[in-house]
């Protein structure tokens, strides 16, 4: 399995062909699917998968991706987040499920 990319375009085409087709985002306390609007609840959702990545100009330009499913609801997606100074405010729940150490 592959585990490092070059870049974020080459991990979101690797997760689609893995079947993570919806996009999520944070929306305060739980997780939207951008096309359908479907909550889902953090104690719902595994995080499968995370990347990191920096830009090598600008490393406050960074983001993570979280490859992340949803089996009750038959759902797996991916969600781009900014970290450091441009990350999202989360709620507990939505920090304990994203934390990078746990994985």
């Amino acid at each position: 399995m592959i585990t490092e990319f070059e870049s974020l375009v080459d991990a979101l085409r690797h997760l689609k062909q893995k079947g993570y087709t919806i996009d999520l985002q944070i929306t305060g306390d739980h997780l939207k699917c951008t096309t359908s609007g479907t909550r889902l609840d953090p104690e719902d959702c595994t995080v499968d998968h995370v990347y990191r990545f920096e830009r090598k100009s600008n490393p406050a330009d960074s983001s993570v991706l979280y490859a992340i499913s949803a089996d009750s609801k038959d759902i797996k997606g991916v969600l781009v987040s900014a970290y450091g100074a441009y990350s999202e405010p989360m709620k507990e729940k939505m920090i304990n499920l994203l934390k990078m150490d746990h994985h």
